[in-house]
């Protein structure tokens, strides 16, 4: 939902990592996806967004703030919705990676207040 933009930094194929930039304008959010057999780090680098995992509440995140994404865990992340929204997603792959992106987030899941 709404315009995200993506600037990959590493990205060589010996290099066991992958980062990339990421922004997103305000309201803006991915669908809900899961990081088969690898992991994720958010970096939070400007503005404020939200990180949900799949049966818990959103986290509300701001600059300085780091999230760290276990594999096989359904979540979401994005802008909150009257600001832009920044981080650096370091992609920590084990064996057999894969993203599996599902359903867009619904109105019930994206949290109204800032």
């Amino acid at each position: 939902v709404g315009q995200s933009y993506l600037s990959m930094l590493v990205n060589e194929p010996d290099v066991n990592v992958g980062v990339g930039n990421v922004t997103f304008e305000p309201g803006c959010r991915n669908n809900w996806h899961i990081h088969h057999a690898g992991y994720q780090i958010l970096l939070v680098t400007g503005g404020e967004g939200w990180y949900q995992e799949e049966g818990k509440e959103p986290q509300s995140l701001k600059a300085g703030d780091v999230v760290a994404i276990p594999a096989g865990v359904k979540h979401w992340h994005g802008a909150k919705a009257n600001s832009w929204f920044s981080h650096l997603a370091v992609e920590c792959p084990g064996e057999n990676t894969s993203n599996e992106w599902l359903e867009p987030v619904d109105d019930e899941h994206y949290p109204k207040e800032n």
